[in-house]
């Protein structure tokens, strides 16, 4: 390998020397090999993707779900004079139609997008006129189904790869297992050699446990800011309404406190997110959905106010502090009560058996060739809109189906020069046939709705032909452009022998599925409780082995384990119980399967709660602190309600 790699470091990026792990995988990567890339939150995984993308010819697209992370980066790469874009849900048309632009002039070398962006017809169609030299894919863990954060989409970017006829692969993690890491390389088809894992073990993090309760847990989260020295301070935790009851009494406690969650509008989100970049003393009191990709090396206090819901979740949350090299502390307030909520969350993702036979037999029962809309499916069949893209997606593994190029079902325009003049620039057939689509198009106040369904049969046209005669209207600036109702073809390849063995396979597998989940949540426990070195138990989940810390609870405390205060026994009030009664009475459809019971009174949403408007009834979340188990286990001792 020649010193291009080394000149490029220097020239673009400013740096002498490589971190660990990057050469090697900067190196595979220019060899024409795919690589994959587990280095800890900080280590420099970006640059695995930015450097190539330099010395190779075409363009380098980064699939990663993190706005703010593409936004950071972008801005850091156009300082450094690199042409990188971004696609997200934050563009608007002008904004979306630029972009493309740059990208089929060949100008850009990095694309970031999220996945799903391959929904998109017309985008996978200007991917396939590109040369993609590297396809790049961030939290590359969510390709695992037994990681933490499984993504059905995700599954589906190999595919994609291979269709864009991508030249190599990168996957790239902070969070995975060696069981995870194997299971990526599979599926991405990485050689075990190309797979390079660094040190996840930071030696400028105290990590710390202190046991707490509801009661005492904001005297302690306040006890804590008031006797360290000021600095920028992240405090996680699991709920949205949380983050706004702890900011507020942060900030009422006289300290600068801000919530940040996926309930704010994009707009105010950014502008927490850009004042804690530039604070030296800011706290920002925040769900998951904060400092995936932010760019703030001097975090000094990472606070865990909820448990959080996995060692990998964990790993990577603390991880955001002391990027800078500089001592950094890291404390989780660890109250056992918070289980509730965290298992709440798991079991509401699991399907009943009933609703996953539902749903085979209605996919089942279609013509050979179908098409459909993942959110009627959901609230047909009861299914959260993931859970059930999952079991789609299982039913192509397994060789059930195969997904063909979603769609949308409908597409508006609104104008931006009269008919006349946009069909006065065109002549001939092309002109007829640009007269004929518009006219297709129904008004309603500014915007003109077209169903391209109709369109296709009325004209006897090819829908490629018609999609792609909007898209040039609107890169032309003739109309404002913009697509609704994603739908999603299928094609049956065989029909199973027995609908309800597929069934009763699926549930068994989500049921699994929801022991995994539990049992991570039990590892955080476990690793709170340990009786031994908390960093070194950390780093051997991730597959590294290393000798006491000396900066840990236990290590700091002589040896001594932590102990979490038993969650509190909440008994099932009988009153409750009688009125849950009466309404299951009232709603027998709804209402019938323990399961569902249990969501409905621990205030887990679903689907057919939702649209029988149960949500708002008062009884919805009344046994919120009750674990949901028992709740479940009490609705199947119960006699059945009876109409």
């Amino acid at each position: 390998m020649d010193d291009q790699p080394d000149r490029l470091l220097k020239a673009y990026f400013g740096y002498e020397r490589f971190q660990p792990g990057q050469r090697e995988v900067i190196e595979h990567l220019l060899a024409g090999r795919s690589a994959a890339a587990v280095f800890p939150t900080g280590g420099g995984k970006s640059l695995c993707y930015q450097l190539p993308a330099l010395a190779l010819p075409g363009i380098t697209l980064v699939v990663s779900p993190l706005i703010a992370l593409m936004k950071d980066q972008i801005d850091a790469l156009s300082a450094r004079g690199i042409a990188a874009q971004r696609l997200d849900s934050s563009l608007d048309a002008e904004g979306y139609r630029a972009v493309m632009d740059r990208l089929r002039s060949g100008e850009l070398r990095l694309l970031y997008v999220a996945p799903e962006r391959f929904n998109n017809e017309r985008f996978r169609q200007t991917l396939s006129q590109l040369r993609v030299s590297l396809f790049a894919v961030d939290e590359a863990h969510c390709i695992s189904e037994w990681g933490h954060n499984f993504r059905p989409d995700y599954l589906k970017l190999v595919g994609f790869a291979k269709a864009a006829k991508a030249e190599r692969l990168l996957a790239l993690t902070a969070t995975a297992t060696p069981a995870v890491l194997d299971d990526i390389c599979q599926v991405l088809d990485i050689g075990a050699d190309c797979a390079v894992r660094t040190a996840f073990y930071r030696p400028n993090l105290t990590l710390l446990f202190a046991p707490t309760t509801v009661e005492q847990r904001d005297h302690d989260l306040l006890a804590r800011l008031n006797e360290r020295s000021a600095g920028p301070t992240i405090v996680y935790v699991t709920l949205q309404r949380t983050a706004e009851q702890v900011a507020k009494q942060l900030a009422d406690a006289g300290h600068p406190a801000r919530a940040y969650h996926a309930g704010m509008d994009s707009e105010k989100r950014s502008v927490v997110q850009e004042w804690f970049v530039r604070s030296n003393d800011g706290i920002v009191v925040a769900t998951i959905a904060f400092g995936m990709g932010i760019d703030k090396a001097d975090i000094r206090y990472v606070y865990h106010y909820n448990l959080p819901k996995s060692l990998e979740n964990y790993a990577q949350e603390i991880g955001r502090a002391g990027r800078d090299g500089e001592n950094a502390v890291c404390e989780m307030l660890a109250c056992a009560d918070d289980q509730n909520t965290l298992e709440n969350f798991v079991y509401g993702d699991t399907p009943t058996a009933a609703a996953i036979d539902s749903f085979l037999h209605d996919i089942f029962a279609q013509e050979a060739e179908f098409d459909i809309s993942l959110s009627a499916l959901s609230r047909m069949h009861d299914l959260r809109e993931l859970v059930a893209r999952t079991l789609l997606t299982y039913l192509e593994l397994q060789g059930y189906l195969k997904g063909g190029t979603p769609f949308y079902a409908s597409y508006r325009f609104r104008p931006k020069m009269a008919s006349q003049d946009i069909l006065a620039r065109f002549q001939g057939p092309r002109r007829q046939f640009l007269a004929e689509l518009l006219r297709r198009a129904r008004k309603a106040r500014t915007w003109f709705d077209l169903d391209v369904d109709s369109a296709v049969a009325e004209m006897q046209q090819p829908r490629e032909r018609i999609v792609a005669a909007l898209d040039y209207l609107g890169e032309q600036h003739m109309l404002e452009v913009t697509a609704a109702g994603v739908r999603h073809r299928y094609r049956i390849l065989q029909r199973p022998d027995s609908v309800k063995a597929l069934a009763a396979k699926l549930y068994e597998h989500a049921l699994r599925r929801e022991e995994s989940e539990l049992a991570r949540l039990q590892q955080v426990l476990a690793l709170i409780e340990a009786d031994g070195c908390q960093v070194a138990a950390l780093s051997a989940h991730f597959g590294e082995q290393r000798e006491p810390c000396g900066h840990c609870s236990w290590c700091l405390n002589d040896g001594k384990p932590v102990r979490i205060p038993a969650r509190r026994k909440t008994e099932i009030d009988p009153a409750v119980w009688a009125e849950m009664e009466t309404l299951r009475r009232q709603h027998p459809n709804v209402l019938g399967p323990a399961r569902v019971v249990a969501r409905f009174l621990c205030g887990v949403s679903s689907p057919s709660l939702s649209k029988a408007k149960l949500t708002r009834h008062t009884l919805f979340g009344r046994l919120a602190d009750v674990p949901f188990a028992a709740v479940e286990k009490h609705a199947q001792d119960s006699a059945p309600p009876t109409a």
